[in-house]
C-alpha cells in the first residue's frame, strides 16, 4: 500500500539559511533524536548518506537524487533501512523570503496495510521532531 507523510511547518529562520542547512546533506544527527549519527560519502546528487538510528536500531541509508537551488528542493532515495517499508523516496522543500520561510518534508514509501499506521505515525513523528531540532540550530 502506497503512503505519504507530509510535514509543514513555519520556520522562525530565513529560506537562505534553511535551504544552505538542508543543501548541506549532514546534519540530522543533531537535529533527529532517533538518528545517532550521520555520515555523509560523496559530494551533491548522487551522494550517500548513512543514517545510524539510536538505541541500537540499525541503520539506513539515503541517496541524493536531486539539490535544486532555483526551487530549494532536495530529494532523495532509501533503498535501505530497518523498517517494513519499500520504495521510501523523501523530498524536502524551503520557500519563502524575508526573517521566515515554511519547510514542507514529503515522504512517500509503500508498506503493508497492517502496518500503515504504526509506520506512517513513526515517520510522521520523526520527521517533526527533526524539523523541530532543524530550526533550534538555526535560530541558536
Amino acid at each position: 500500500m502506497h503512503e505519504t507523510v507530509v510535514i509543514e511547518k513555519k520556520l522562525a529562520v530565513g529560506a537562505d539559511r534553511a535551504w544552505a542547512a538542508i543543501r548541506a546533506i549532514g546534519g540530522l544527527d543533531r537535529w533527529f533524536p532517533i538518528i545517532s549519527a550521520c555520515r555523509v560519502e560523496g559530494e551533491g546528487v548522487g551522494a550517500l548518506r548513512v543514517l545510524t538510528l539510536a538505541g541500537g536500531g540499525g541503520e539506513m541509508r539515503d541517496r541524493i537524487v536531486e539539490i535544486s537551488d532555483a526551487a530549494r528542493r532536495l530529494r532523495y532515495e532509501r533503498p535501505h533501512l530497518p523498517f517494513p517499508v519499500s520504495d521510501y523516496r523523501g523530498a524536502v522543500e524551503i520557500r519563502g523570503d524575508g526573517a521566515s520561510c515554511v519547510l514542507t518534508w514529503t515522504v512517500r514509501f509503500n508498506v503493508e496495510p497492517a502496518k500503515r499506521d504504526e509506520v506512517a505515525g513513526l515517520v510522521r513523528s520523526a520527521i517533526s521532531d527533526g524539523v523541530d531540532g532543524m530550526e533550534r540550530e538555526l535560530r541558536g
